[in-house]
């Protein structure tokens, strides 16, 4: 291979990972030349509807998928976040780097925290996890959605059009906008998006020469905890249209995961834990869900999966 193709959204944060695996890999692989290959995406074209609505996370990584089949690209770089938890047939992900920031951030240029934001605040996201736990904490809040990068959303922020924003950290930290971070929304209380702060190499299943580059870059800690989180994403049947939230911690050889599923409309929220042995993760993972769906979660998942009526604010 004379020269390794990543393929890559377009956004500021997407073009950022992206550089930054390429630049891991020439360090791993002396003499190896990576170029990026920036791609548009339906989930990058179409912002005036949410993502549950035109088909879920997906659509980030089908154009990019198409591109490695087509042989325009050799691998594609993800959010993990984003990638379904069940990949598409001939893909794997030989590499899941050390997770960065797990955390949510508040982002708000007058008030310094959920609790201090003022009755009926306007807080923007488009994420249902996260509209979920505001909800349940601040009933009283204006949620309003929030689609495009995160250069734009700040954008938004600063124009007046919230109060205050929702972002992860991670992206906030790569993209330089760390100071940008009012308070972290950490875990226990405040739950992530499953694998989110992970970036994950996709490449082709019979792809040999692309595994044997990208393993260098594998990280076993992150790789255990990010599967616990998605295989009871997985149980759950969660995407993008269901709040369902996970977070993974190893010590000592042992993993615990935190796990929540939650309504978006009503702010009600379900949340179950376990821990075992680090080898454990995916039965891990599944025995939260079952935990959460003994608890009542069954019924929020079919409230997240019917249409919500609701009028879009944009």
């Amino acid at each position: 291979m004379t020269i390794l193709r990543i393929a890559t959204r377009k956004s500021p944060l997407a073009l950022w990972q992206s550089e930054f695996v390429a630049t891991q890999l020439r360090a791993a692989h002396p003499g190896l030349q990576v170029e990026l290959v920036p791609m548009s995406t339906r989930g990058d074209e179409v912002l005036d509807r949410s993502l549950a609505a035109i088909g879920g996370k997906g659509l980030f990584l089908k154009e990019l998928e198409l591109a490695m089949q087509r042989g325009d690209a050799d691998c594609a770089v993800h959010s993990l976040k984003d990638v379904p938890m069940q990949l598409e047939p001939g893909f794997a992900l030989p590499a899941i780097l050390v997770r960065a920031d797990h955390a949510d951030a508040l982002v708000s240029p007058r008030f310094d925290s959920i609790d201090a934001l003022p009755q009926g605040a306007r807080v923007g996201t488009s994420s249902l996890r996260r509209q979920a736990q505001l909800r349940a904490r601040r009933p009283d809040l204006q949620l309003l959605d929030l689609r495009g990068n995160v250069n734009t959303r700040l954008a938004r922020l600063d124009a007046g059009d919230y109060d205050a924003i929702v972002l992860a950290c991670a992206g906030l930290q790569r993209l330089g906008f760390g100071a940008r971070i009012t308070s972290r929304l950490d875990a226990p209380t405040w739950l992530p998006a499953p694998a989110q702060g992970a970036i994950a190499i996709e490449c082709r299943d019979d792809d040999a020469g692309m595994h044997a580059l990208c393993v260098a870059l594998d990280d076993a800690a992150t790789r255990t905890c990010v599967e616990a989180e998605r295989a009871m994403n997985l149980a759950l049947h969660g995407s993008c249209h269901v709040p369902v939230a996970a977070y993974a911690q190893l010590s000592g050889g042992q993993l615990q995961l935190h796990g929540l599923v939650g309504s978006s409309r009503s702010g009600v929220l379900v949340r179950a834990q376990a821990s075992m042995p680090a080898d454990g993760a995916q039965t891990l993972g599944g025995d939260v869900a079952k935990q959460l769906l003994a608890c009542g979660a069954g019924a929020l998942l079919t409230e997240s999966a019917e249409p919500d009526t609701g009028p879009f604010v944009s």
